[in-house]
């Protein structure tokens, strides 16, 4: 088993409370993880992106060539495209379609999405709204964990526990939320997936 993960983003979005997820998860099961992370200039509304590595057998790299990516998760749309090179032709991408516009000449959200859309297999939704739907504005990352779940190779079960275990600290309510925000994400991905069948 072994799945290759790029987590993308802007500071501030939640990216590295994914990646601790994913790993906590991964490593209650006993797999071998190596995550490399690349930071923005400012620790918000800069670049941020994190290889992620899961695996039964033993990892030589953190980092993940060109064309052996599983899934592309994006907190942003154009951070979803610009990855693509990563991507393995049969991985998925999940991302949201809310921008992040941190630079003056964002692409027209017009000729974006569609391009993101046009994608073979792809989750798109909008998580910062579920996120708000859910009773927590800023619980998207968690929105956007649940849509990538199916292509994990990690269940449910061991997301929220992790979930759980890394959320417990700031009080049921701040786990509950979270929950509720990934169940969200995790039945539009179901959904998607289904679709695609």
């Amino acid at each position: 088993m072994k799945t290759d993960i790029i987590l993308a983003g802007v500071g501030g979005q939640g990216i590295l409370s994914i990646a601790t997820v994913i790993g906590l998860a991964a490593m209650k099961k006993g797999l071998n993880i190596k995550q490399a992370e690349v930071h923005g200039m400012s620790q918000r509304g800069g670049a941020v992106q994190s290889n992620l590595r899961i695996s039964s057998k033993p990892i030589s790299s953190d980092l993940i060539p060109e064309g052996q990516a599983d899934v592309i998760l994006s907190v942003e749309p154009m951070e979803a495209l610009r990855y693509l090179p990563f991507l393995r032709p049969e991985g998925w991408v999940v991302t949201n379609i809310r921008p992040f516009r941190n630079i003056p000449d964002y692409p027209d959200m017009e000729a974006l999405i569609p391009q993101v859309e046009a994608l073979p297999r792809v989750v798109t939704l909008d998580a910062d709204q579920m996120a708000s739907d859910s009773g927590n504005a800023r619980s998207s990352n968690m929105v956007m964990l649940g849509a990538a779940t199916p292509f994990l190779n990690l269940s449910p079960q061991e997301m929220e526990e992790a979930i759980t275990e890394i959320f417990q600290r700031k009080g049921p309510g701040v786990v509950q939320t979270n929950l509720c925000a990934y169940r969200s994400g995790l039945e539009i991905a179901r959904k998607r997936q289904e679709a695609s069948r």
